[in-house]
């Protein structure tokens, strides 16, 4: 049994303040472009090359060639996730190595920022047909987002001890979704007054798009600046004689080898894999689903996303105000319980009706941030110390190592039954898997085994 001591919560750091602000950062290209209008953008772009001149309302049934291989218009945007998810669960191992034995990993997490950023705001330049740069760009932004996101959620365990780290990752969640907020109510002023300022939805929504990259960019500054101070991990798994990649790929191989006396740990990723490919197939549908399956307008599912940010923001400090009481494992598996009714409330809600949809809108903002802001304190707990960035590269390497199948029998569906509604159902698998292997996750037990304080609320 682990004889740690237990630290007392503190008051908010300067650390802290300065780590929400990544949050803040990625979440406006997250929400603008990943969630609300890249997906239905490349989609229109992707048909206007396959079917040019096709009235609105009707399907295109003439199939793109990606590397010899015939896709849907419409399930072009779900297979490029997924290959960007496959792509990333190869990369993110080795970023996460890397990045506990770089002297400076802040300036490693700025440069992944960075030309994540850069993708993102190139995706103004996709036009007309070409939907190929598109789908590029998108590949380089989700990997750079990754492996940045790797770093920041590492630099969690540095600045928050314990009995910090929910109220700390809840509140990053939560300013995140407040960030994305205000940039996505610019945007749906943007979209409603288009016409006034001269421009067509196309452009209108390009300028968007750059918004979300620059805002990224942007305020990126703020926690490299911050935590411009870390240093590298204090513990050297291996030999700093073989160098940054050789000392990398031999880290990894003992963290594989390592894994084997965290079960629990182990069961938590697992668990974690499936119900986060749950959540992050939804919220990338939702948009597409909004517009293509319950027709709504574009202008009206930016007015929804836009509510369910703002809703989010509350929800995620909710989750950690409940946490605090009964607990962050209990709380992600209520949470977890109301994923399994947004799905189902998504596949009944009828087309056109706005009221049912913005009560669905309501549900999804509540319980949106707050599970996976608590399973990124949770996985914290139960990683040992010294290997922060790689335990974290898996965390994010093995989401990313399933995210692709969620996404993938979506677009199958899809392509299958010309039908999102079909295709959202058959996501509940995932909360159902997900839900049932975190309910066997003995915390307790976990923290101990990692060597680390039990919190005061498990």
């Amino acid at each position: 049994m682990s004889h740690a001591v237990v630290n007392a919560a503190r008051p908010e750091t300067r650390e802290q303040r300065a780590w929400y602000w990544y949050d803040w950062a990625n979440s406006a290209y997250v929400t603008t472009t990943a969630t609300v209008l890249m997906s239905p953008y490349l989609t229109s772009v992707a048909e206007e090359a396959a079917c040019p001149g096709l009235p609105d309302g009707q399907d295109c049934t003439t199939t793109l060639s990606v590397l010899g291989i015939p896709v849907a218009p419409g399930s072009l945007w779900f297979f490029t996730v997924t290959f960007t998810t496959i792509l990333s669960a190869i990369v993110l191992i080795f970023i996460g190595a890397i990045a506990d034995r770089s002297p400076r990993p802040t300036r490693l997490f700025g440069a992944f920022a960075w030309v994540g950023a850069a993708a993102a705001s190139l995706m103004f330049l996709v036009a007309g047909t070409n939907w190929q740069l598109g789908a590029a760009l998108v590949v380089v932004a989700g990997i750079c987002l990754g492996a940045s996101l790797v770093i920041y959620d590492s630099i969690l365990v540095r600045i928050a001890n314990e009995n910090e780290r929910d109220r700390v990752s809840s509140k990053g969640w939560a300013f995140g979704y407040l960030g994305g907020g205000i940039l996505l109510a610019l945007n749906f002023a943007l979209d409603f007054f288009h016409e006034d300022l001269g421009l067509d939805r196309a452009m209108s929504t390009r300028i968007s798009i750059l918004s979300a990259g620059l805002w990224w960019a942007g305020f990126t500054l703020i926690p490299y600046l911050g935590l411009r101070h870390l240093t590298g991990t204090v513990e050297t798994p291996v030999e700093r004689s073989a160098g940054v990649l050789g000392g990398s790929i031999a880290q990894l191989r003992s963290t594989f080898r390592d894994l084997a006396n965290y079960p629990q740990t182990k069961l938590f990723l697992l668990a974690y894999l499936f119900f986060n490919d749950g959540i992050q197939t939804v919220i990338g549908s939702s948009s597409i689903y909004g517009s293509k399956e319950l027709g709504f307008s574009e202008t009206t599912v930016l007015g929804v996303f836009l509510f369910v940010q703002f809703v989010a923001f509350f929800g995620a400090r909710l989750f950690g105000r409940v946490a605090a009481s009964v607990g962050a494992w209990r709380t992600v598996l209520y949470g977890i319980g109301l994923w399994t009714v947004v799905v189902v409330f998504a596949f009944l809600v009828p087309s056109k009706s706005l009221v049912i949809f913005l009560a669905l809108a309501l549900l999804i903002g509540i319980v949106l941030g707050g599970t996976q802001a608590l399973s990124r304190s949770l996985y914290s707990q139960l990683i040992p110390r010294g290997r922060e960035a790689e335990y974290f590269s898996l965390y994010q390497a093995m989401e990313r190592g399933t995210s692709w199948f969620g996404t993938l029998i979506f677009g199958l569906v899809y392509q299958v039954t010309l039908s999102y509604r079909w295709a959202i159902i058959a996501l509940i698998i995932f909360f159902a898997i997900g839900g049932l292997l975190l309910s066997r996750v003995r915390m307790r037990e976990g923290i101990e085994q990692a060597g680390n304080p039990v919190p005061a609320v498990i």
